[in-house]
């Protein structure tokens, strides 16, 4: 019987199992702040379905603060990586594509059945085929430096905070009738058109990286002043900047132009040993 079963012996030059390296702690913080994202994103679903919009409103602004702040932990601690940069990805689409989408239907575009299903569906693609876009165009080693201060079309969280515009809105005393559904939809196709177009707007991401020192404390001053309003006055001041959001677009367009035509007109740079004698 014992030579039926012989027992398990491996073979002297097989190789060792592989074991994995353990993960930093640095890399596993940033990937951990954007789960918490999707946390607050699915919650704010649930609070959509409960009839519960100011909670659900909060959620999605709490899951755009931790987006912006993940990004900037991996890279303070040294931890990026390309797990974080899909999961990243992912947990943009739930937070600001299917999770407004999914509220603004529960709001209000269900008073328009099939039509408004489609229109929050529309959203909620248009949100991935931006995302998926952008993800490609951080692959570009030809794209200018001066590009970097902008962005094609709307950025994520930027539509899915102005695309709530309705329910600031409603909150502010504009009584958001079943009629006014129509409106809303509108709307929400527009933002979803924004957010897919080539629209050059805005970022920032170059700008304040050396303040000067005699503007620090003025700057401490407002940001506090700016904080204070948001708190005391959450859904005005939200009004407020998705309205001066969408003004902006047309100027950050025209000066995306400008930089465009001064480009073209000084002609690509020529490499070193091309360069003329002086």
């Amino acid at each position: 019987m014992d030579d039926l079963f012989p027992p398990f012996a491996p073979e002297p030059n097989e190789p060792k199992p592989r074991r994995f390296k353990p993960v930093p702690v640095r890399m596993i913080i940033p990937n951990m702040i954007t789960l918490m994202a999707v946390c607050l994103g699915l919650t704010a679903v649930r609070f959509g379905f409960e009839g519960k919009f100011e909670p659900a409103v909060i959620a999605i602004i709490a899951a755009a603060v931790l987006d912006g702040v993940d990004g900037r932990v991996a890279r303070l601690l040294k931890g990026t990586s390309r797990f974080g940069a899909e999961l990243d990805s992912l947990a943009d689409f739930v937070n600001f594509g299917c999770a407004p989408a999914l509220i603004l239907y529960s709001f209000v575009l269900h008073n328009l059945k099939q039509l408004g299903w489609i229109v929050a569906l529309i959203f909620a693609i248009a949100m991935a085929l931006r995302l998926a876009r952008f993800n490609v165009m951080l692959d570009d080693p030809n794209r200018p430096e001066w590009k970097k201060d902008f962005f094609v079309g709307m950025p994520a969280p930027a539509g899915a905070l102005t695309v709530m515009l309705p329910l600031y809105l409603h909150f502010l005393g504009f009584e958001m009738a079943p009629g006014l559904a129509p409106v809303a939809l509108i709307y929400t196709l527009v933002i979803a058109l924004l957010v897919i177009s080539t629209v050059p707007t805005f970022s920032g991401k170059t700008v304040g990286k050396r303040v000067p020192r005699e503007y620090v404390l003025p700057i401490f001053v407002v940001t506090v002043a700016a904080f204070g309003l948001l708190i005391s006055f959450p859904f005005e001041i939200l009004a407020l900047l998705s309205l001066g959001y969408l003004v902006a677009i047309p100027i950050g367009a025209n000066q995306y132009r400008r930089k465009l035509k001064t480009e073209a007109a000084q002609g690509p740079a020529l490499p070193s040993d091309e360069a003329p004698a002086g």
